[in-house]
């Protein structure tokens, strides 16, 4: 299942991420993933995911992003949820790309049984009509 948590910068969807997050990690019988670009969630995520900053990997683009989505759901069998932040600084601002990408995840998130939540700094009227049925507003 991929969910997209669309609202413009300040509109609160980090909280919202942080506490599905922390959420997911009380209620999983797995591993809870978070992705950010940077380190800024270092001490609001609880320890007990795994945090991960796509700058340490060189991850830019969609096209990276979702194989790195990918050899995370291969190598890692119980990975229950993976939580995104800054999904657009990630994979960049071209939006027929990132419905293209949520396309993509939305197949390996049934195959690999696994929840995925991307949060889109957007106006939700400045995306692609084909985001409309997953996506959740702020």
């Amino acid at each position: 299942m991929v969910t997209l948590i669309i609202g413009k910068k300040g509109s609160g969807k980090t909280k919202k991420l942080i506490n599905l997050a922390n959420e997911a990690v009380e209620s999983s019988d797995g591993n809870v993933v978070v992705i950010e670009k940077g380190s800024k969630l270092t001490y609001d995520v609880t320890h007990k995911a795994r945090l991960l900053d796509t700058e340490q990997y060189a991850i830019n683009g969609y096209d990276a992003f979702f194989g790195f989505l990918s050899g995370l759901c291969a190598g890692n069998y119980d990975i229950t949820d993976v939580l995104v932040d800054s999904t657009l600084k990630i994979g960049g601002q071209d939006f027929t790309a990132l419905s293209d990408f949520i396309e993509k995840v939305n197949l390996l998130a049934v195959k690999s049984e696994t929840k995925f939540t991307f949060l889109i700094s957007a106006d939700e009227k400045d995306l692609p009509e084909s985001l409309d049925a997953i996506s959740v507003k702020i």
